[in-house]
């Protein structure tokens, strides 16, 4: 039991960080915060963490209801969440940002940590798609507790590199973070082609007992 917690954790906080795109997040929130004190960006860090957390632990337990609500199985989820987690990778691979969230806002936002930056700069369409898929696929207990500590850590993670933002920007440079986005996408195609295959073999399973 232990042990099932400690490999769905660790492999959990791995797929969790890498739906985030850490280091595509960090270059938006510098282009978001520029020229802003200290102390307001940290607290933009923790209300968007802490939004992105909430609507993180509503997607990972609600996959099930909705799958059953809507009328659709989790495999065929799990083919159209990952072929839109790969378009999302695509956009990564190529030009170091997510497609749906490559600009920042035409107006003044009096609060960016909610949206843009929690939503949809953290958590955009293809990471919702994912998290649901996830969090359906745990079952048993400490495969749940694994995965949930998993998202808290993942999220945490990210909320030291938004602190650290202005040191990884002097060290790495623009070029830097978005060589270092690129092999996120390289990561999360891997991640989506794993989710459609599970989608497809299950599919053709389910199909052929029947």
């Amino acid at each position: 039991m232990f042990e099932a917690f400690v490999s769905t954790y660790i492999s959990s906080t791995i797929r969790f960080l890498f739906l985030l795109a850490p280091f595509f997040v960090v270059t938006m929130f510098l282009a978001l915060t520029r020229g802003l004190p200290a102390a307001e960006k940290s607290s933009i860090i923790r209300r968007s963490t802490v939004s992105a957390l909430i609507l993180g632990l509503v997607l990972f337990f609600v996959g099930p209801l909705l799958f059953s609500a809507i009328g659709i199985t989790l495999n065929s989820f799990r083919i159209g969440a990952g072929s839109l987690l790969f378009l999302t990778a695509i956009s990564l691979v190529t030009s170091g940002t997510r497609n749906h969230a490559t600009g920042l806002p035409d107006e003044d936002r009096d609060d960016i940590a909610v949206v843009p930056l929690a939503i949809p700069v953290m958590i955009g369409p293809a990471t919702i798609g994912a998290i649901l898929v996830y969090g359906a696929e745990l079952n048993r207990l400490p495969e749940v507790a694994g995965g949930l500590l998993g998202l808290i850590s993942g999220l945490a993670i990210l909320a030291v590199l938004l602190h650290l933002s202005g040191y990884l920007e002097k060290v790495l440079g623009k070029t830097g973070l978005n060589i270092l986005s690129k092999i996120s996408g390289l990561i999360l195609s891997a991640m989506a082609a794993e989710i459609v295959l599970t989608g497809i073999a299950g599919f053709i399973a389910s199909t052929t007992a029947t």
